[in-house]
């Protein structure tokens, strides 16, 4: 049977600063522009999560999505949703919160989980801005 690869979507709304400690003002901003801002700044994220796998011979899927749509609301978008990435969110401590570096956590935080209902974790998408987007394929 062909392997599929099935994707589902969520939504949250988060906040970060992109800026290094160690640097001047003058400096990070050079470097990162106004998403250096000392009083932080947010983006409206979508996040997909893409899983491959064979459909079952029973369901015709390859998981189920609803199921999927669980695992991605319990460890990560609940976690993220109206936080500030920098100093609330557990899986992110100590991590530069540059949205590839979020992508990387994501993928860490679902691998296991996901892979436990049956497909292979594939990629995670992340997109910051209209404009700008991640995707990670855990390599």
């Amino acid at each position: 049977m062909p392997t599929v690869h099935i994707t589902r979507r969520e939504r949250f709304s988060a906040a970060h600063k992109l800026s290094r400690p160690d640097w001047s003002a003058e400096k990070n901003y050079a470097t990162f522009g106004k998403c250096s801002n000392p009083n932080w700044h947010g983006h409206n994220y979508d996040l997909w999560v893409t899983v491959k796998g064979i459909p079952s011979t029973e369901t015709g899927f390859v998981i189920d999505l609803s199921d999927l749509g669980k695992i991605m609301k319990a460890r990560v978008v609940d976690k993220l949703d109206h936080k500030n990435i920098d100093l609330d969110v557990d899986f992110m401590k100590g991590i530069y919160s540059s949205t590839e570096n979020l992508a990387i956590a994501i993928w860490k935080e679902l691998e296991a989980p996901v892979n436990e209902l049956g497909g292979r974790l594939f990629c995670v998408k992340l997109q910051e801005t209209e404009n700008n987007h991640v995707e990670y394929y855990g390599e």
